[in-house]
């Protein structure tokens, strides 16, 4: 059953249940529901003197700090929408989300009170810990029920301009009804958070252990270069992260057999998770039950799970050496749509349900991003931009999925599956070859254009002793020419992007500069 809760309300049930279990670790902080209740009560007061009224949207750059934390549960106690902002990011990039997403004003945590070098198109408060003795008392919350938008993400948008996603806090509470009962969450909970706060994954490790009286254990970001060995001395008992952790993990050698013992759940999602990876995590928390989940930000964190069972022997194996998606969430409907718009068993996976988000911060996004299905001709229409948007209205998550086994197999993106010389490939199964070799660790496979227009494969590779010709000389034994990469080219390490996710973009344009 959906406990219809804003964001605020689910944290405040924890704090009059566990006024004393720890909430916050971090470090050497550790902050009970009670302390985290009033610290954030402390930063909401401090925001209401900063403001002539409640503010409707705020921006919050911060990370990784009690004060971060704080200040995103001050912004949901104050019933506005919370927008993370990244220290990390250029400043640029953060004034154009302060623009496009009509902030009130900028909650920033600074080394000093200089605000005004942040170069940010909003008012900005300083985010400092305030005294207990300080403030104007508890604030007067603006309204906010399920319909109400507890956060906006900004997602990199096909123009170059950020594309605002906002989440109502009914589509939060379907998605915590679900995950914190699934895994058994409650207090002795420890729960990874590796997440930054611009990322929407980071909203699972965060309300789905103050939802439910568990901790909340963050990681600096020197614990990240050394994930196992901080999973291990934190204690965790669920972890939550990007597969790409893994291959960090797998390449400084340290998922040795048994090395996470006290982990009960392992979690991860962002991207595929590949069979390898599994196997490795799997080996060294021999006690966790894994499990690979699939969402877009648009339809709430995640929306579909695949538990894999304990005997590795007993593991699917899909062509693409990809961990499988599974099955949706309980109350999320979808279907796979093949080019004409008709059911298939491989296609775009279209979804809609009470997790489904209400619609761009821009509504002009909107367009083509969702369908309707006309009953009376039987035909998908594609949304023009021009109507509201509904509960009837599918969004399309531009993910290609097939039906294999009564189970959904994630195959990329729909422009992942490319034609060379007319023949479609699947990237995704010749990256599986790749990564059967021995000396291979990760492997990806790119399309590339030439001066002409037309496409060739490239592979790069990953590991202690890849032998880019005998990769080749293999492949040609197993795949057809058509499609053997033109060549192998090995890295360090596979670049990532702001969200521990391996980076195609900055591959292709590396390999199309050495092609240059």
């Amino acid at each position: 059953m959906t406990m219809k809760r804003t964001l605020y309300e689910w944290f405040a049930a924890s704090v009059a249940q566990y006024p004393d279990h720890v909430a916050l670790e971090i470090g050497a902080d550790r902050l009970t529901y009670q302390e985290l209740h009033d610290a954030a009560e402390r930063i909401a007061a401090r925001l209401l003197s900063a403001a002539d009224e409640v503010p409707r949207r705020v921006g919050l750059l911060a990370e990784r700090s009690v004060l971060a934390y704080a200040g995103y549960l001050a912004v949901q106690l104050l019933g506005s929408t919370v927008v993370p902002l990244n220290p990390a990011f250029p400043a640029a990039r953060n004034a154009a989300v302060v623009t496009a997403g009509d902030l009130d004003l900028v909650l920033a945590e600074t080394t000093g009170e200089d605000t005004g070098a942040l170069a940010l198109p909003a008012p900005v408060v300083a985010l400092t810990r305030t005294p207990a003795a300080e403030g104007i008392g508890v604030p007067a919350p603006r309204p906010a029920g399920p319909e109400s938008i507890a956060y906006v993400l900004f997602t990199s948008g096909s123009t170059g301009t950020p594309k605002g996603v906002p989440i109502r806090h009914g589509n939060v509470s379907a998605y915590l009804s679900h995950v914190i009962p699934r895994y058994g969450l409650g207090p002795g909970s420890r729960m990874s958070q590796t997440f930054d706060l611009t990322f929407d994954l980071s909203v699972f490790d965060m309300f789905a252990a103050w939802g439910s009286g568990a901790t909340l254990v963050v990681p600096t970001r020197r614990d990240l270069l050394a994930p196992v060995r901080w999973a291990a001395r934190a204690r965790l008992t669920h972890w939550f992260s990007v597969p790409s952790l893994v291959s960090l993990a797998r390449r400084m050698r340290a998922l040795r057999p048994g090395a996470l013992p006290a982990l009960r759940w392992s979690l991860f999602c962002g991207e595929p998770l590949t069979l390898q990876q599994a196997e490795a995590w799997a080996a060294a928390a021999p006690g966790s039950t894994l499990e690979n989940l699939y969402g877009p930000t648009e339809l709430t964190i995640s929306c579909a799970e695949f538990r894999l069972p304990p005997d590795v022997a007993d593991w699917p194996r899909p062509a693409n050496g990809t961990v499988p998606i599974g099955a949706l969430y309980p109350g999320l409907a979808h279907q796979v749509l093949d080019a004409e718009g008709l059911p298939a068993d491989d296609g775009e996976l279209v979804v809609r349900g009470p997790q489904r988000f209400p619609g761009y911060l821009d509504p002009r996004n909107d367009a083509d991003r969702f369908l309707l299905h006309d009953d009376a001709t039987g035909t998908w229409v594609p949304h023009s931009g021009d109507t509201p948007i509904t509960a009837d209205h599918w969004y399309r998550t531009g993910d290609r999925v097939a039906r294999q086994d009564g189970r959904l197999i994630h195959l990329g993106r729909m422009d992942q599956q490319v034609k060379i010389r007319g023949y479609r490939i699947e990237l995704g199964e010749i990256e599986a070859l790749l990564r059967e070799r021995s000396g291979v660790r990760d492997a990806i496979v790119i399309a590339v254009p030439d001066a002409r227009g037309d496409l060739s494969l490239e592979a790069i590779c990953t590991g202690p002793d890849p032998r880019p010709e005998q990769i080749l000389s293999d492949l040609r034994s197993r795949i057809p020419e058509y499609m053997i990469p033109r060549s192998v080219t090995v890295f360090d390490e596979l670049p990532l992007n702001v969200n521990g996710k391996i980076d195609r973009q900055t591959v292709a344009a590396m390999i199309a500069g050495r092609r240059g």
